[in-house]
C-alpha cells in the first residue's frame, strides 16, 4: 500500500513537474516574439496592469447596476415577480463573470510581473560597472515595492467581492423559490446590508485603479 501511494505522488509530482516546464517553454516563447516586435516584459506588464485596472472599473460599474437592478425589485408593487426574478438573477450572473475577469487579470499581472523580476535580478550579475549596478538595483528594489502595494490594494479590492456575490446569491435563490409578495419584504432588509458591502467594494476599487495609475506612471517614467 505504501509502495502504490508513492508511486501515485511520484506520478502526480511528475505530472505537475512536465507541466510547469511546459508552460515555462510557452512563457519563453511568448516574450520572445514579443521581444523581436520590439515588445518588452515591462511593456507587458504595464500592460496587464491597464487591463486589470479596466476589469475592476467595468465590475464596479457592475456591481452598481446590480445594486440599482435589488433596489428596484424589493420596491416592486406588481405581481409579476418571476420577470423581476429574471432581471436579479441575470445582473448577479453578469456581477459573477466580471468578479472572475477581475481575478484573471491579477492573475496575468502576477505572472508577467514575477518573470520581469526574476529576469531584472538575474541582468545585475551581467554588470560590469558596479555604480549603473548599484542605480538597478535601487530602481529594482523601488519598483518591487510599488508593485507589491498596487498588489495588495488590488487583492483587497478582489477579495471584497466575494462576500457581495454571497449575500447577491442568496436573495437570488430566496426570490426564486419565493416568488410572492411576502419573499419582497424579506429582501427589503437586506437591501442595506448589500448596499454598504458594495460601497464598501467599490471604495477598495477606486483604491486598486489609483495604485495601478500611480505603478504604471512609475514604469513609464
Amino acid at each position: 500500500m505504501t509502495r502504490q501511494i508513492s508511486f501515485t505522488s511520484f506520478c502526480l509530482i511528475s505530472i505537475i513537474f512536465v507541466c510547469m516546464l511546459f508552460f515555462t517553454a510557452c512563457a519563453q516563447t511568448y516574450y520572445g516574439a514579443m521581444e523581436k516586435m520590439g515588445v518588452h516584459k515591462r511593456d507587458i506588464l504595464v500592460d496587464r496592469v491597464e487591463n486589470a485596472r479596466d476589469a475592476q472599473t467595468e465590475a464596479q460599474e457592475q456591481f452598481k447596476s446590480a445594486l440599482e437592478q435589488f433596489a428596484s425589485v424589493v420596491q416592486l408593487r406588481e405581481t409579476d415577480l418571476k420577470k423581476a426574478y429574471d432581471r436579479l438573477n441575470g445582473e448577479y450572473e453578469e456581477s459573477e463573470t466580471a468578479a472572475n475577469e477581475v481575478s484573471v487579470r491579477i492573475e496575468k499581472v502576477e505572472t508577467v510581473a514575477g518573470d520581469l523580476f526574476d529576469e531584472w535580478k538575474t541582468e545585475l550579475g551581467q554588470y560590469s560597472n558596479p555604480e549603473l549596478r548599484r542605480l538597478s538595483q535601487k530602481k529594482l528594489t523601488a519598483t518591487q515595492a510599488q508593485y507589491r502595494k498596487m498588489l495588495a490594494s488590488m487583492k483587497r479590492a478582489e477579495k471584497s467581492m466575494a462576500p457581495v456575490l454571497r449575500i447577491f446569491k442568496d436573495n437570488v435563490l430566496f426570490l426564486k423559490h419565493n416568488l410572492n409578495a411576502q419573499a419582497i419584504g424579506a429582501l427589503k432588509g437586506e437591501f442595506t446590508n448589500l448596499k454598504g458591502q458594495i460601497d464598501g467594494l467599490i471604495k477598495k476599487m477606486n483604491e486598486a485603479i489609483a495604485s495601478s495609475d500611480k505603478f504604471i506612471s512609475g514604469l513609464k517614467s
